[in-house]
């Protein structure tokens, strides 16, 4: 070192927030190699819609309008998206929460709580107040998780009364006959779909943002010209133009959701709640369950807010045997 110079000072990164997934440290931990373990610790289809065939182009060419046009068309078609809605396909549902908040100038943002942390977290990031009771001087924003992660509960379309509205339907396709989609042709409102966890894909990084046409198009500028992958959008307006997969996966997720109940509440737990895609669970003490799994090579998911909630999603068809064995 020379003179008054000084080392660089690292930057500090935010706190981490708490999230499913994370096989990686849980093997370093109770041990294993990553394919050794069930994650059962996200909400996420275990059993994917089957990638089709893509042609070349779709990985060497820049996505084209066509391809764009395509997937918003069947978007459009499967969720009954009413006419004055826009739609725009994104890099997942995360790159639409973390961007949505800049849509408003800052205020209060009424989140009933708990609920998916990265909504409060994209709001506190753009400089705005953060309420879960929604009591006292209205909100400016209200976010409605539907059905809500982790509990399952429905919103009450008649209490989303704020300027800016957005209505998260990452979970709703188990559902659709609950969808609030008509909420889209309101001015000031956006729902979000996520294409990842009911289609099982969430390596493909696909969501939707449909409501207000001028919310749209500013979030359109933010993310650019080529927002979704060429293979993505072909992926996706496959796999969203096939109601009968849709159909069949309802039922068979419905089915193992009453088995994974049985399993779980024959150990001892108690439901809480939870969707098709995963169960929330109250047991004596969260950690030691999940230790106790995770020394099976079997993660789940536990919340800092509560020491009895313990989530599972769904076990792949061949996992069932160890589920049942650990339990």
């Amino acid at each position: 070192m020379t003179g008054n110079r000084m080392p660089p000072i690292a930057a500090q990164q935010p706190p981490a927030r708490d999230h499913g997934g994370g096989i990686d440290a849980a093997a370093r931990r109770y041990g294993g190699a990553r394919a050794d373990w069930i994650d059962l610790s996200t909400g996420i289809n275990p059993v994917p819609y089957p990638l089709p065939p893509l042609p070349p182009e779709a990985w060497t060419a820049l996505p084209d309008h066509a391809a764009q046009t395509a997937l918003t068309l069947s978007a459009r078609a499967l969720w009954s998206v009413p006419d004055g809605a826009a739609i725009l396909a994104a890099p997942g549902a995360s790159a639409l929460i973390a961007r949505i908040p800049a849509l408003h100038p800052a205020g209060t943002a009424h989140i009933p709580g708990p609920t998916y942390n990265e909504h409060a977290a994209a709001f506190r990031a753009h400089g705005w107040q953060i309420t879960e009771t929604g009591t006292g001087t209205p909100a400016q924003a209200q976010v409605a998780v539907h059905p809500n992660n982790p509990t399952g509960a429905w919103a009450d379309p008649d209490t989303l009364t704020a300027p800016l509205c957005i209505i998260d339907e990452s979970f709703c396709d188990i559902a659709p006959d609950r969808s609030l989609i008509a909420q889209a042709a309101r001015p000031g409102c956006i729902v979000i779909k996520s294409f990842g966890k009911f289609w099982g894909l969430a390596g493909m990084r696909l969501g939707f943002a449909i409501g207000d046409p001028a919310l749209i198009d500013r979030l359109a500028g933010m993310l650019g010209p080529w927002p979704v992958s060429g293979p993505a959008l072909r992926v996706g307006q496959i796999a969203l133009s096939d109601t009968a997969w849709a159909k069949e996966t309802r039922a068979r997720l419905a089915g193992d959701a009453a088995r994974l109940d049985a399993l779980m509440t024959g150990a001892g737990a108690r439901v809480q709640g939870g969707t098709p895609l995963f169960r929330l669970y109250h047991v004596g003490d969260a950690q030691d369950w999940q230790t106790r799994l995770a020394h099976a090579h079997i993660w789940t998911r536990t919340f800092p807010y509560s020491r009895h909630w313990l989530r599972l999603g769904l076990p792949a068809p061949d996992d069932w045997p160890r589920i049942e064995a650990a339990l």
